[in-house]
């Protein structure tokens, strides 16, 4: 679809003293003889440019896709959960992709111009966008992150072979026993996908309180509270951080506090709020590995003021099981450790109780013991670890 038409058809709805039908106008300013189906069709492509993502509109709504990435005009990539693949769109010019980024920013209540030539922000659907102009990149470039449609249950991640059963059984239980759980892996591992699915399996008599910056955890659970955090208007003003939050779910008679993901001082607020009687509360976590979680605590925790020692007192009895997930090369999520958090004043290794490499770890005796003190039947694959 040319620029040109693009242009006239927004001046006559602008110019336009009374409601206009944009078929009827794209008709006439095509210059082309359409039928009603011809009109239709014309009519959508346009609604798409003009308050929609443009030529990327059909990508977004494809099933299962969770990104769609613009490197340049003719460099269009999305993600359907198996990696990166280059999609057969392309836009005429960087100015079209520059002025479709600027528009989703303006849906955002964010701005997008040569002052401010980058942004982070969602969208009223719940993608997630972030773009970023020239000079600072060699052309106008989008990332939007698609929010998942629907939750999985731990059933269907053991059918796409992200666990066994018997490790979703053992997760089950670990959220039975009202251990707190922190769950670690990288960008697009699913970390959210895992956590929602754990909070699934909570009691329907218990009210959880989800915290996050963006709306991405869908919880198949009866009493979900969501806070969401808020950014800053144009002007400066306005921002509710995720520490505030935590604050204010305090408040809110919570059976679980979950913080979507650790980003920085919230996790000051929640580990105090686990060490008072918040038990069973759960969070993700950025980390390469189970090992590398207690040095990005550390960094976070710093951001809100906490020193390592403190961190380390705190989280030793707040934080229970950690459990990490990864994306291998082909795509497929999978859960890769169980570990147990270090007990003690003083940061440690985590104790591995599991690895999809090894199997059970010399910790799975601790976890075994930490179920059967909760009076949490002992799933089968601890049944015999040694302690």
């Amino acid at each position: 679809m040319s620029g040109d038409l693009l242009e006239r058809v927004r001046h006559r709805l602008a110019a336009g003293s009374a409601p206009l039908d944009l078929g009827v106008v794209a008709g006439q300013e095509s210059a082309l003889l359409l039928d009603s189906a011809g009109r239709s069709e014309l009519s959508g492509q346009l609604a798409a440019e003009l308050t929609g993502a443009g030529p990327l509109e059909d990508l977004l709504a494809t099933p299962g896709v969770t990104d769609v990435l613009v490197n340049a005009p003719d460099q269009v990539w999305l993600d359907r959960g198996t990696g990166l693949e280059r999609a057969a769109v392309r836009f005429e010019s960087d100015a079209a992709v520059r002025r479709l980024a600027t528009r989703l920013a303006a849906q955002a209540g964010r701005r997008l111009d040569d002052a401010a030539p980058f942004v982070d922000a969602v969208l009223p659907d719940g993608t997630r966008l972030h773009a970023i102009l020239p000079p600072l990149v060699a052309h106008p470039t989008l990332s939007l992150r698609v929010l998942a449609r629907r939750s999985l249950a731990l059933g269907e991640l053991v059918g796409l072979g992200a666990m066994s059963g018997e490790l979703a059984d053992l997760l089950a239980a670990l959220v039975q026993a009202r251990l707190t759980l922190l769950i670690s892996g990288g960008t697009g591992s699913g970390k959210t996908t895992l956590l929602a699915a754990l909070l699934a399996t909570v009691s329907p008599a218990e009210r959880i309180v989800t915290i996050e910056d963006t709306a991405e955890l869908l919880v198949r659970h009866p009493h979900v509270v969501a806070l969401l955090a808020r950014t800053a208007n144009v002007e400066g003003a306005g921002a509710v951080e995720l520490r505030e939050l935590v604050r204010q779910a305090l408040r809110m008679r919570a059976d679980r506090l979950v913080v979507g993901e650790f980003r920085g001082a919230e996790i000051v607020e929640l580990l105090a709020a686990l060490n008072t009687g918040h038990a069973g509360g759960a969070a993700t976590v950025h980390a390469n590995s189970v090992g590398d979680v207690a040095a990005r605590l550390v960094a976070l925790a710093a951001l809100g003021g906490m020193p390592a020692q403190s961190l380390a007192a705190q989280a030793a009895s707040a934080l229970d099981v950690l459990v990490h997930v990864r994306r291998d090369r082909d795509g497929r999520r999978r859960v890769e450790q169980v570990a147990l958090w270090p007990a003690g004043p003083v940061l440690a290794e985590p104790g591995l109780a599991w690895t999809r490499a090894a199997g059970l770890g010399p910790a799975a005796g601790q976890l075994r013991d930490l179920l059967e003190a909760a009076d949490v039947p002992v799933p089968v694959m601890l049944i015999g670890a040694s302690a």
